[in-house]
């Protein structure tokens, strides 16, 4: 539950949960992917390509997350 400006809105969270799984999960691929670079001193563009696809898919979900909130009126 959410109170602003004296108006109660009902919130229903669950989207957000999966988004911050989804998030720590592409963060935790990201992160295994840094590390083999480092270990090997070496940049594969398979590595490349699968890093900008993680970030394309993170887009994707915070537009999805975004598009699901009420708008504040203006």
């Amino acid at each position: 539950m959410l109170i602003i400006y004296g108006y109660v809105f009902d919130v229903n969270y669950d989207g957000l949960k999966e988004y911050c799984r989804q998030l720590s999960a592409i963060g935790n691929n990201v992160n295994q992917i840094v590390r083999r670079c480092q270990k090997t001193g070496n940049t594969y563009e398979e590595d490349i390509k699968e890093i900008k696809d993680l970030m394309e898919k993170t887009w994707r979900t915070q537009e999805c997350m975004l598009s699901k909130q009420p708008l504040e009126n203006q």
